[in-house]
Formats: structure tokens, C-alpha cells, sequence
């Protein structure tokens, strides 16, 4: 951006512009430019004679230091657009870039179930050769190692230099934690926000993991390796460091503003703060009370996140304008949406709609905590559980994720426990317009790491090829493929520890086969063997899905598609156990022998198979 001042004495300045520039070509062409500096409000009158470009409207808000201009571009071309800002004893020019779009919005392929993702927090996974402890300018914060809730000094370069791990696992796409800039300084608790999730700069890199041209060189090495990227944001809430805090827009831009006055400045609660509930089902209950409403959706979610008014259509509009902006820019691959139902559904169904039209192509799970699959599939697009379509293609399986988590501490028995629990949340799979687009996971980085502080390999392998073979995305939880383990007990850093040989002076480099400890490297080979052998396979991708009740504590899911089969069998017991193959006939037909992808031993399926504690059988044929 360049601004040139037409008098010498300026009454008006800008100090930004959100976006930084922006791209032709879209089927939407209205612009919206977000002017911030003192006194912006001054200006009267905007106009360009930039060819095929028009201003629809100048708009004023509350405070006199911003000023929204909107901008038809339909038609326009790439190159340097001029606008002038007209006050009334002053004139300003501001040069803005209009760029060319890299691809078609169709071409932009998001994320499938063909896919793996593997998510991971950039600050607990690897440095970079080049990394600075101490970013200056930004406000106070510790790199601290030891201190499982301080920085720890993970970046996008230690993750770039690690890309070839990614290629051996086997996983197809990464998501990260939030990237962006998180300015808030570390708290007397010793608290900060290494996690992400409180947004500074909604336009900005955090400069502690590196720069928008990190980013996108990240992008682009991740691409030339086959591996997609998901980038993780939030339009529910901000930081509360935001430019948007102390100088509020307008006094509707957050959602129970008035604490923000009463705070002034400081992040300490008064009796006016309103925390959100956290209980989701308000927003779908058919006879949910206002109150009830009110305290989900515009209750902030701790006192550091300011809650984001997306029915103001200035702020929904930004929030849009940003994520189209990034995917044009750096050529991201998918969207994780944060706290999702958190947010008026409204302004987010407004969000997805205009995405599936630019990017018809591309893909977004939403965040949905309720681990009932009625709840999750009401929030999927096309549902008819709901009287308003979201236009949200993806949803995250909670249901399996809790009743899994239960289900390892059970025996499977004949009606409810153990393995039944996960057949039991499979049956609800017709509440949902699409199956296939359901994201499902055993932990992440909200949740216990599904060992807890054991280290229970036999249910992990159980876990993994249920999340591996069923009708789902599967999302795999760093660390998860070396057995890493932690519980949120005393804090959720002990479930965010470092990937050992990530940091420079780690003893354990678990990032190599020589590196890790026998049983590190057994889960990892298993693991690996399994998510190589997904890759490509339409068994998996495309398959008919038929699932059998728990059995003598067995529990069987078969896939099939143009004439092979690939058959998930667990033993959900402590005990050994005996499968009667007859009672499977429908799926094994005249098969007699099955390949075990985990091991490459053959099973005769002739007869009676006997499995030992716990064991897991993925059969192909």
C-alpha cells in the first residue's frame, strides 16, 4: 500500500488497511476494505478511476478511527487500483493491489475422506534452525520448555524440516493450530497463548512461528510432498489484545460489549462479564429459552476472547473476505472452523454458503462438542434435522470419539458395553446427509491423548483401525503413532508435550527409526503399515459400509466396492475369543483365505477364526 498526503499539514492518517490487498475474479466482487487511522472518519468521499472498478458505499462507524469502503470490482483487472479519500480540507491517495488469482476457485481441492489429517501445535512440534527466542515487538512472553503452559519455541520451519516424516507415516494432509499472530502477553498464572486460539492479527503470521511467506513456502513444500494443509480459525472470538478492544468499531461488534468499557483495558472479569455456558444444545433445542440461547452464543468463552458479533454483517463480511484471503494467498487445502456452533449460524451458514460457491471443491469441518449424532448431523449441510441449512460440509464425530474412549476401559459384552458402544453410534450414520464427511478422531489436543498415562498399545491398535477402515475422515493426533500419553488432569499442556526430537538438545529424536525405542518404532511400523495401505484405496474411499452387531465380544465392519472386501475384526475382551465365520457368510461368501494387511499373514476363512486378547484383523479380498 502507498500513501501519498496532497497537503502538508494531515488531519487524517492510515495506519492500515485489512485485507493488505486482494484478487480479481470472484464470483462475488464486492470488496470490502476495513481503513483504520485517527480521525478516519473525517473522510467525506472515496472514488477511483480505476477501470471497472466502482465504489458502492463508504461506511462510518462509531469510533472516528475506522472507515469501511466497498468496492465493486466486477470486471476489473489486475494492477495497482488508486483510490482517493476525500475529507473536507484533505485529500488522500492510497494505492491498492489488485492481484491475479493463481487458479480457479474449482480447481482448489479440499480435503476427502481418501484423506488422513494430522494435527499438530506448531509451538510443541518442532524449531527451526533459524529460530529467534525473544520476536521484538511483541508483548511479554517466555519460551519455556519445563513449563508445560509457556511457550516452548515450535515454528513453521521446524515443521517444513520435517515433511519427510509426514511421507513416511503415511498421512495425507496437516492441520495446524492456529498460525496467526497471538499477542498477548504471558499472564501471572503462567499461562499463555502458545494454543492459538485469541487472534491479534487476523492478517498476520504470529512472528514466533514466522512469516505469511513462511507460511506460504510451507504451503508449497507441503504441496510438491503430496500433503495437503488444513488451517485452523476462529470467527467466534478474539484476543484480547486486538486493535478491536480498545478501539471498538462499533458498539455492536462484540457480543456483551459493556464489559470492555467497565475493564478498561485490563483482562480481569468485573461482575458484568458474561461467560459463555458452554452447553451447545441450546442452538438446536426446539425449546430453547432466550436466556439459555443467550449464554451459548454471546457469552465469551473465557475472559481473554472477546466474543465476535458475526450478526453485525460488517464483521461477518471481514471474517469472509480473511478466509478467502488466505486460501487465495497461501493455497491452503481445507478450513477447521473453531467453537463453531458458538457463533450465530446465521452469519456462519452465510460464511459456508459463499465459500461453496467460490470453491465448490473445497472443504471445512466445523467443531461440533456434543457427542450425540443427532446434534452432529444437524449441523451438516443439506440436513434435514434443521430448519436452516448450515452449508457446512464436514462435522466432527464426537459421538465416536466418547463412546471409543469409554469402550476401552470395557469388556464387550452382549448388549451395551465395550465395542457396542461404538456399533451403537454407527446406527445413527442415516441422521446424517453425508457419512463419508464426517470427521472422526480418538483424541486431539481439547481432550486426554487416548493412552492417558498408560500405554495400552493392543486397545490403541484397536482404536487406530476402527478410525482407519470406518465411513469417515480420519484425524490422527501427533505423537499418537509413537505412543505419546498424557491426561489434562493437572493441565492441558500434558497433553501438548513436545515431539521428541523436535528441540534442539532432545536426547530422543523420535523423528527417526534409529531414534525411537522398540516400542516407539513397533506402533510406528504398524501404524505406518496401515496408513500406507489407505492411500489410493477405494475399498476405503468409496466403499459400501456393513457393520455386525458385537458378537461373543467380536465386532466386525466390512467395506466393500467392486467385488473386494476388506473386513475390520476386533476382539473386544481381555480374553481370546472365537469368531463364527458362518455367521458372516454375507460378506465372506465363498472366500476362503484373507490377507491381514497389519501383519501379511493369510486366514483361512473357512473356518473359525480365534483371536487373541484384544487383537485386530484388517482382512482384505
Amino acid at each position: 500500500m502507498g500513501v501519498t498526503m496532497m497537503m502538508k499539514a494531515a488531519k487524517v492518517t492510515i495506519d492500515r488497511i485489512d485485507p493488505t490487498d486482494w484478487y480479481v475474479g470472484m464470483k462475488n466482487p464486492q470488496l470490502q476494505l476495513m481503513v483504520y487511522g485517527k480521525d478516519i472518519a473525517m473522510v467525506q468521499e472515496v472514488t477511483t478511476d480505476y477501470p471497472d472498478a466502482r465504489i458502492d458505499s463508504v461506511v462510518h462507524l462509531e469510533s472516528p478511527n475506522y472507515l469501511l469502503i466497498y468496492i465493486n470490482l466486477k470486471g476489473a483487472k489486475a494492477g495497482t487500483m488508486t483510490l482517493e479519500l476525500k475529507a473536507k480540507n484533505q485529500n488522500i491517495k492510497v494505492a491498492y493491489q489488485l492481484k491475479e488469482r493463481e487458479k480457479a476457485g474449482s480447481e482448489r481441492k479440499g480435503f476427502t475422506n481418501a484423506d488422513v489429517l494430522y494435527m499438530l501445535m506448531p509451538d510443541r512440534f518442532a524449531q527451526g534452525a533459524h529460530h529467534t527466542a525473544q520476536v521484538k515487538g511483541m508483548n511479554t512472553y517466555q519460551e519455556d520448555r519445563s513449563q508445560p503452559s509457556l511457550r516452548h519455541g515450535g515454528d513453521l520451519e521446524g515443521i517444513r524440516e520435517h515433511l519427510g516424516y509426514f511421507k513416511d507415516l503415511g498421512v495425507t494432509a496437516l492441520w495446524f493450530t492456529p498460525v496467526l499472530e497471538n499477542n498477548s502477553p504471558d499472564s501471572d498464572n503462567g499461562f499463555s497463548t502458545y494454543h492459538g486460539y485469541a487472534t491479534t492479527d487476523y492478517y498476520k503470521v504470529d512472528p514466533r512461528f514466522g512469516s505469511n511467506d513462511d507460511y506460504r513456502q510451507l504451503a508449497d513444500a507441503a504441496h510438491a510432498q503430496g500433503l495437503k494443509m488444513v488451517m485452523d480459525m476462529i470467527f467466534n472470538h478474539c484476543g484480547f489484545e486486538h486493535p478491536w478492544v480498545t478501539d471498538m468499531p462499533s458498539k455492536d461488534w462484540f457480543n456483551t460489549h459493556e464489559w470492555l468499557k467497565e475493564s478498561k483495558g485490563t483482562s480481569n472479569p468485573t461482575k458484568s462479564f458474561l461467560q459463555t455456558s458452554y452447553k451447545l444444545t441450546p442452538v438446536k433445542d426446539p425449546y430453547a429459552s432466550q436466556i439459555d440461547l443467550h449464554e451459548t452464543v454471546d457469552g465469551w468463552f473465557v475472559p481473554t476472547m472477546p466474543d465476535l458479533n458475526q450478526r453485525n454483517p460488517h464483521v461477518m463480511t471481514y471474517l469472509i473476505q480473511n478466509s478467502i484471503w488466505w486460501i487465495e494467498t497461501v493455497g491452503i487445502d481445507g478450513i477447521r472452523m473453531d467453537t463453531y456452533p458458538y457463533a450465530d449460524k446465521k452469519g456462519m451458514a452465510q460464511w459456508m454458503k459463499t465459500l461453496d460457491e467460490e470453491y465448490p471443491n473445497f472443504n471445512t469441518v466445523g467443531e461440533t462438542w456434543v457427542t450425540e449424532p443427532a446434534y452432529t448431523a444437524a449441523w451438516q449441510k443439506d440436513s434435514k434435522l434443521s430448519e436452516e441449512n448450515s452449508y457446512l460440509k464436514t462435522v466432527m464425530d464426537f459421538s465416536f470419539f466418547d463412546k471409543l474412549n469409554q469402550a476401552k476401559h470395557e469388556e464387550t459384552d452382549a448388549w451395551w458395553n465395550g465395542l457396542n458402544r461404538i456399533y451403537n453410534s454407527f446406527v445413527y450414520d442415516y441422521l446424517y446427509p453425508n457419512p463419508s464427511s464426517v470427521m472422526a478422531f480418538i483424541d486431539n489436543h481439547d481432550t486426554d491423548r487416548f493412552l492417558g498415562n498408560g500405554c495400552d498399545s493392543l486397545m490403541l491398535k484397536q482404536a487406530l483401525a476402527l478410525l482407519l477402515t470406518v465411513n469417515r475422515i480420519p484425524q490422527l493426533y501427533y505423537g499418537t503413532e509413537i505412543l505419546m500419553n498424557g491426561t489434562k488432569e493437572v493441565t492441558d499442556g500434558n497433553v501438548r508435550k513436545d515431539f521428541p526430537g523436535g528441540f534442539p538438545g532432545d536426547q530422543h529424536n523420535a523423528f527417526t527409526k534409529e531414534g525411537r525405542t522398540k516400542a516407539e518404532q513397533q506402533m510406528f511400523q504398524w501404524t505406518s503399515r496401515l496408513l500406507h495401505w489407505r492411500q489410493g484405496n477405494e475399498v476405503i474411499s468409496k466403499g459400501k459400509q456393513i457393520q455386525f452387531i458385537p458378537y461373543d465380544g467380536i465386532y466386525v465392519i466390512a467395506r466393500q466396492y467392486k467385488g473386494h472386501t476388506v473386513l475390520t475384526i476386533l476382539n473386544g475382551t481381555t480374553k481370546p475369543a472365537t469368531m463364527q465365520v458362518k455367521r458372516y457368510a454375507e460378506v465372506i461368501n465363498n472366500t476362503q483365505r484373507a490377507k491381514d494387511i497389519l501383519t501379511g499373514r493369510y486366514y483361512d476363512l473357512s473356518t473359525n477364526l480365534e483371536l487373541r486378547p484384544r487383537q485386530s484383523l484388517v482382512l482384505e479380498y
